[in-house]
């Protein structure tokens, strides 16, 4: 499950970056504002699509949860808690 989770945020992370940026080459451990430019507009673009790529349900998370989610790995952490067994 998890390399399914960390595809569908690389995709759905590259997706709504304002710049081309080929999802494979996205490093995990990077801080996605500091990094990449993330707006905060646009991480909660990113958290919708991938909760409703992955099955998980968004209400999961806390506003604190979803303030820690500052790398791709925390991410994908994060949503893996939470996947069903048969997503």
């Amino acid at each position: 499950m998890p390399a399914d989770v960390e595809t569908a945020a690389r995709e759905q992370f590259s997706a709504v970056l304002t710049h081309d940026i080929e999802p494979g080459t996205l490093d995990l451990d990077a801080d996605m504002v500091g990094s990449y430019a993330l707006t905060s507009l646009n991480k909660v673009l990113f958290l919708t699509e991938l909760c409703e790529a992955t099955g998980v349900d968004l209400a999961h998370f806390t506003e604190d949860d979803l303030a820690d989610m500052r790398t791709l790995r925390d991410v994908t952490k994060a949503l893996s808690r939470h996947m069903s067994n048969g997503a």
